[in-house]
């Protein structure tokens, strides 16, 4: 029996569009068990226990890659990361498949090939990269070969999501961005990034504000987002340093430069039309681990 521990994660980060990437201390746990024949899926709404399932296909993936034979298996589920809320739910699905399966294969696989699978998988690194290596990522994909490194950041940073009864797939998330950009989105994107990585190691709350903005996706998918502008207006009026939307969405991230900031806003929010769970997530530096 082989149990993996995934972190949740958070991708884009403002200006970094598919490319940058934090995980947190808030985890899936994968555990594997070979049985006779078949699959038995635990732990998950009964729609998603069958073949189908992406922990499962992922699974059954690599191990079709390292031409072993798929056996018999038992997949349970214990997860604590929210589904379609923009917390990398399927990111952690998808390297604990092809985790679990490099080790039912003996563990022919380094730790760059299983990112490579996974983002094969995924179709793009930005939560991958955190959810394996851990921390706080920036990742790029050249001839179909993933590429991360990582950054420091600040620990006096506190991040503080809200996380909405509504979910939003990242399909329906990506239908609404534009096909093409103006050179001067795509500049101010770029400008942004590199600074935004230096004010996150340094803890620069002025510098993270100005450089925490975007043009290319942000725009367009807030309207998907119930209520935006009003947990926006109050995150502000409260003193966040920052908020952008976690991945593709509905999960909107703060960073402040308190712990308490989530009692600040817990009042207001609560009575939104909408349900939003406030919690302050610490960050995971270790990544995707076996117990």
């Amino acid at each position: 029996m082989i149990t993996i521990k995934v972190p949740a994660t958070t991708a884009n980060i403002g200006p970094g569009f598919d490319t940058l990437g934090l995980a947190f201390k808030l985890y899936s746990y994968f555990t594997f068990k070979k049985i006779e024949y078949g699959i038995r899926i635990l732990g998950c709404e009964e729609k998603y226990q069958n073949d189908s399932n992406l922990v499962y296909t992922s699974f059954k993936k690599t191990l079709e890659i390292l031409k072993y034979p798929v056996p018999g298996i038992e997949i349970t589920i214990k997860s604590d990361i929210p589904v379609s809320r923009g917390l990398g739910s399927s990111a952690a699905c998808i390297v604990g498949g092809v985790m679990g399966a490099n080790i039912i294969a003996g563990s022919p696989l380094s730790k760059d090939e299983i990112f490579k699978i996974c983002n094969d998988i995924e179709g793009h690194p930005d939560n991958i990269a955190p959810a394996l290596f851990g921390g706080l990522t920036a990742s790029l994909v050249e001839e179909g070969i993933p590429y991360t490194v990582q950054y420091n950041i600040n620990e006096n940073l506190y991040f503080c999501a809200l996380v909405p009864d509504f979910r939003l797939s990242t399909a329906e998330a990506r239908k609404v961005l534009p096909s093409e950009i103006p050179y001067k989105d795509a500049i101010y994107n770029i400008s942004r990034i590199a600074v935004l990585l230096k004010a996150l190691e340094n803890g620069d709350d002025l510098l993270i504000k100005k450089s925490l903005s975007d043009t290319l996706h942000e725009k367009y998918r807030n309207i998907l987002i119930h209520e935006y502008e009003e947990v926006k207006e109050i995150c502000e009026k409260n003193g966040n340093t920052a908020l952008f939307i976690s991945g593709s969405g509905p999960t909107l991230m703060n960073i402040a430069k308190t712990k308490d900031f989530q009692w600040k806003i817990e009042y207001e929010i609560k009575n939104l039309k909408n349900s939003w769970i406030i919690r302050t997530l610490d960050i995971d530096m270790k990544g995707a681990v076996v117990l």
